[in-house]
């Protein structure tokens, strides 16, 4: 460990999410409990690449050679990603120790589906052309390893988190505010027993419901929520779904919670259909935060701060409502020293380095596995430097 404080590695690792809105990805200096970000970079996707994987992702069935395209398209634009976080620290990054060791991967996921007699999960993003393009050793499929081991291979960002942000002193759980909302939580001590899981959806309603109804790809600072009402009667038929009262461990995505599965919802009752936009919007707010809070609540021993990460800390109004209900006091990630945009790239970064050490980076007590697992799949470039 003090070796690695004295040497950090350099790593780059690469996220997009259930959102779908584009590639973040960051460059990092990385030690045992450390983090430091030198370069950022977010690529967002152009409309056909969204249109593609939206429909990828809503079809019960994919077309395997659109497929193919798809997974060739992202691994360009990864490779763009990469290549852009490469130049922003200069030629520093190609040589001697301060060379980049590794891209993490994550992919984009189109199907997640860890339960059933033969499960499985799929991330595009072609990890031996994003090797090929930026001549780097990349990590990416960070899932399949946990399923394999009998996992849900989600979420996977908790053992980052216990390696980053565990306190000696303190209760924390983290939450993540992506697509689909998910808790990490990390009792105080040297080695806290961390759980984790999925609590349901978060931005991947929200945004839906923004592009159909108000022609806006989010809710820009919870704004358009802001100028509803919560309709308790919707909210409670949100709530009745059966994914909120099972037990974890569990994990979820947009091949449930989708805008076919509120669409279910709200055609359940006649009055519902007679809902403003405006209203349903604040309601799918306040069931975000509802889950969430519900579930930190029930952890042992509470929490004595939670923190916050990912795109929904800049929607003012899931957080006021948040912080209404959940345990200790909210902050967001910026308070543990890792700005909220950029935690999960941080965490595929740290995976893909703990994989070309051969070390294990999944907490079974979290993804249900069998055993820890090396989280992910090396592709290496043509010709490696091995100075």
């Amino acid at each position: 460990m003090s070796a690695g404080a004295r040497n950090p590695a350099r790593v780059i690792g690469l996220m997009s999410g259930t959102s779908v809105d584009g590639i973040d990805g960051v460059l990092v200096s990385m030690s045992a409990r450390e983090v430091a970000i030198e370069a950022t970079v977010s690529l967002a996707f152009p409309a056909p690449v969204r249109a593609q994987i939206d429909a990828l992702i809503a079809q019960p069935a994919a077309d395997l050679d659109q497929v193919g395209r798809l997974d060739t398209h992202l691994g360009h634009l990864y490779a763009r990603a990469a290549n852009q976080l490469k130049a922003e620290v200069g030629a520093g990054a190609e040589v001697g120790e301060q060379a980049v060791a590794v891209v993490g991967c994550h992919g984009q996921t189109i199907r997640h589906r860890p339960g059933g007699e033969f499960p499985f999960t799929r991330q595009l993003g072609n990890g031996a052309l994003v090797a090929h393009l930026t001549g780097l050793p990349v990590v990416t499929d960070f899932r399949s390893a946990d399923m394999a081991a009998g996992g849900q291979g989600a979420p996977l960002a908790p053992a980052f988190h216990r390696a980053v942000f565990a306190s000696e002193t303190e209760h924390r759980a983290i939450v993540n505010l992506g697509g689909i909302a998910n808790i990490t939580h990390l009792p105080a001590g040297d080695c806290p027993a961390v759980t984790g899981f999925d609590t349901g959806p978060a931005n991947t309603l929200l945004d839906g419901w923004c592009r159909r109804h108000f022609n806006a790809p989010f809710d820009r600072h919870g704004d358009h929520a802001a100028a509803g009402t919560v309709q308790r009667k919707l909210l409670d038929a949100l709530l009745a779904d059966a994914y909120f009262a099972q037990p974890p461990p569990k994990s979820t995505g947009r091949e449930y919670f989708n805008q076919d599965w509120l669409a279910e919802v709200l055609t359940a009752e006649r009055e519902f259909a007679a809902l403003a936009a405006a209203d349903v919007l604040a309601t799918l707010t306040a069931l975000i935060a509802a889950t969430v809070a519900e579930q930190l609540n029930r952890l042992t021993p509470p929490p004595d701060a939670v923190y916050a990460c990912g795109g929904g800390v800049h929607n003012r109004t899931l957080m006021a409502m948040l912080g209404e209900h959940c345990p200790g006091a909210l902050h967001t990630t910026s308070a543990l020293g890792i700005d909220p945009q950029w935690v999960e790239a941080c965490a595929f970064a740290w995976m893909a380095q703990r994989t070309l050490r051969r070390a294990p980076a999944t907490l079974p007590a979290v993804t249900g596995a069998a055993q820890p697992t090396i989280a992910g799949a090396v592709y290496f470039p043509g010709t490696i430097n091995e100075s």
